[in-house]
């Protein structure tokens, strides 16, 4: 798992999330990953999953629907289709034509 340190972390900074860390019952180390967390995914995110399954109860799909889209789907990788645009390399870029 990956380890992140902190520098230059004032002296009252630390001070209050030892006390913090105290107040809910852990250590500083796990109230800073929970502070971290709670940063990064807040619990009230639109998940993907969640928002895909809405738009189809909206948009009142069936299950047949649903397979009916599955079975239409591209399964193409994206490389393959830079490459079909002239792109032989997969760098992004189209290739120069040849004289």
């Amino acid at each position: 798992m990956p380890a992140v340190s902190i520098r230059n972390l004032s002296d009252e900074t630390h001070r209050a999330l030892r006390v913090r860390a105290a107040h809910h019952g852990r250590s500083t180390e796990a109230e800073i990953r929970d502070i971290i967390e709670a940063a990064v995914r807040p619990p009230g995110r639109v998940k993907l999953g969640s928002l895909l399954t809405a738009i189809g109860r909206d948009a009142e799909l069936s299950d047949r629907d649903v397979e009916a889209l599955q079975k239409s789907r591209d399964e193409t990788p994206a490389e393959a289709h830079h490459r079909k645009d002239g792109d032989a390399k997969g760098d992004g870029m189209a290739d120069e034509p040849r004289l």
